[in-house]
């Protein structure tokens, strides 16, 4: 934990923004780096801006919450760690990165450019990495520089008993930092072996609850040596069931599956072989790769988590546990295609929770209710899906994933107005992620504000450059907007993170077929259909293709196949065009005359039916 080679001053590079961080993961753990700039900044920055990104802030300068209230909570703030179930999904730490960037950026704006140095990136957390690389991005160049180095000077090796001694010495000033970082990594290379786990312990909580995952499975994977399953057999399965989360929330699920198998070894507890059980089927029907999911198994494992909990002696905890099962296999009998069936088991869970625990456990309840909704929805129940939806963010108003499954929904019912309603409150009650913004772009576009829709789109993928439906449907777009080299860049960068996508491979058929490549285009529209054969953009566009190219029966063919979900004028009258060049004229006629029916204004139609 030492400094690097950086001089404090270069008269090359603006003036320093603060004097150099050292980003080493062992001094305070995730946001080492980034703690230290925004405790740095929060103090000098304005109120209003510190105020406008206060979770980012907290988030990252935990020793800092006194001088940055919480302006925006969650529920989740608000009750007992045994009752936070909800683990952040992986991409959390980059919303932190973004929100934390803007303030920086807008900082900036009032005291002009600055250089950021920052040492030992060799031992950073992925999340300063993360955060380094976010703020290089999004933040001009020319109002930040950012200077890294990833080597330092080797650290004096210390003896156990002075590892002790500074462990102590960090504990006594009680700072939440050092507990992330110094005192566990002092700890493990002292005397005590149960002051190390303890030291780990707390560590590897407040990581999860922040959804650092990388922190999560580092500290996991070096304190579970540390601890005897027997003589501390529940502070054993903690660290483990933590450090297997986080190795499942970081597409490792192997790693995570072994940790479970090791529990089902060392344990006799019911408890404990019902959640190795309970997380093994999620394990297996969530798995990051769609080929290596094995829905039977997880089907398996999930049946003898319900078993065990089923006869848990306690009510209450059997209640919660079987609540969680329950809802467990419903995403078991999703998958499997049996909706009806995992509507039955999420509605046993959200009646066994408010028989049995009416006062406890609010975000349980919420999650149960958020299930329902989506079951609803594909059981053709809108309005009991919005019925539980509306309840769910009543109960939460801070959380802002639920603002996007409420106005998704609004969407479909063609409640537009309301749906740009939640998607924008999603964006101001929460750090920034894509989605909606995403999804706001998909109602311009369908309104026809399509530079409106690119902006969105822009701003969406400025956030998550990886973001592949954003890049698919922005490539879409730009094709629309004849900007085909805009779109071929964005296809070629979402096929490289997800080569098999139909909807990057239907706008990379409308980029070749636009640029007069009509062999690879109905090689990119065909990889389409075979990925996702309802896919009605590839359909319609691959019967363009082939009424351009001399086809006009392949046209009707595949006109009709992108009919199947509705009528639509646009495609009602390509079809008819291509009936008329086929010879079959009363079918022409029936197309555009139910095209005139839905859309009466549109001249194009008007004009071929008088031809």
């Amino acid at each position: 934990m030492s400094r690097g080679p950086f001089p404090a001053e270069n008269p090359s590079l603006p003036p320093l923004l603060l004097p150099p961080v050292d980003a080493d993961r062992r001094l305070r753990g995730p946001y080492t780096a980034g703690g230290a700039i925004a405790s740095a900044l929060a103090s000098i920055a304005r109120p209003e801006l510190v105020a406008r990104y206060d979770i980012e802030l907290r988030a990252m300068a935990p020793d800092m919450h006194e001088l940055i209230p919480a302006r925006r909570r969650s529920l989740a703030s608000h009750l007992p760690r045994a009752e936070r179930i909800l683990v952040h999904a992986p991409r959390r730490t980059l919303r932190l990165s973004n929100g934390f960037a803007e303030f920086v950026r807008g900082h900036l704006a009032d005291t002009g450019p600055r250089t950021l140095v920052v040492e030992n990136m060799h031992e950073a957390d992925p999340t300063d990495r993360e955060l380094l690389a976010v703020l290089r991005r999004r933040i001009d160049p020319g109002l930040l520089t950012v200077v890294a180095g990833e080597h330092g000077v080797s650290d004096e090796p210390l003896s156990p008993e002075e590892h002790d001694a500074r462990a102590d010495e960090l504990e006594r000033e009680g700072t939440i930092g050092a507990r992330l970082g110094a005192i566990p990594y002092h700890r493990e290379h002292g005397t005590d072996p149960r002051k190390a786990v303890e030291a780990f312990r707390f560590a590897i909580e407040w990581c999860l609850d922040a959804g650092c995952h990388d922190a999560v499975a580092e500290l996991g994977l070096r304190a579970l040596p540390l601890t005897d399953p027997a003589a501390e057999p529940e502070t054993w399965w903690r660290l483990l069931h933590s450090t297997a989360t986080a190795l499942g929330a970081l597409e490792r699920e192997e790693e995570a599956e072994a940790l479970f198998d090791l529990a089902r070894r060392e344990s006799i507890s019911p408890a404990t072989h019902a959640a190795a059980a309970y997380s093994t089927g999620m394990l297996k029907v969530r798995h990051h790769d769609p080929a290596r999911r094995d829905l039977n198994a997880a089907l398996a494992w999930v049946n003898q988590a319900i078993a065990i909990s089923t006869l848990l002696p306690d009510p209450r905890e059997r209640a919660f546990k079987l609540g969680f099962d329950l809802n467990g296999r419903a995403l078991v009998e999703v998958r499997l295609g049996r909706p009806a069936k995992a509507l039955e088991l999420v509605q046993q869970a959200v009646d066994l929770t408010g028989r049995l625990l009416p006062d406890e456990h609010p975000i349980h309840r919420m999650v149960l209710l958020a299930n329902r909704a989506q079951l609803a929805i594909m059981l053709g129940r809108p309005e009991d899906a919005l019925e539980d939806l509306d309840a769910v963010i009543a109960a939460d108003p801070g959380y802002p994933d639920y603002y996007i499954d409420r106005g998704n929904l609004l969407h479909r019912l063609g409640r537009l107005d309301a749906a740009i309603a939640d998607y924008e409150t999603a964006m101001r009650v929460g750090p920034p992620f894509p989605e909606p913004y995403y999804n706001r772009a998909e109602i311009r576009f369908s309104t026809g504000d399509h530079r409106g829709a690119l902006t969105d789109l822009d701003h969406a993928l400025e956030l998550d450059p990886e973001f592949v439906d954003g890049l698919a449907n922005r490539a879409g777009l730009l094709v629309a907007l004849g900007e085909y080299a805009r779109a071929r860049t964005d296809v070629e960068t979402g096929l490289a993170l997800d080569p098999l996508n139909p909807y990057l491979l239907c706008a990379l058929g409308q980029v070749e077929m636009a640029e007069g490549r009509p062999g690879q285009a109905r090689a990119a529209f065909d990889q389409a259909l075979e990925r996702s054969p309802s896919l009605a953009a590839a359909w319609a566009n691959r019967g363009m293709l082939a009424f351009e190219t001399g086809d006009p029966e392949g046209a009707i063919a595949d006109f009709t196949r992108a009919l199947e979900p509705g009528a639509d004028p646009a495609l009602l009258f390509n079809r008819a065009m291509a009936l008329r060049a086929a010879g079959r004229e009363e079918e022409a006629k029936a197309d555009l005359t139910r095209a005139m029916e839905l859309a009466p204004d549109d001249d194009d139609i008007r004009q071929a039916l008088k031809s």
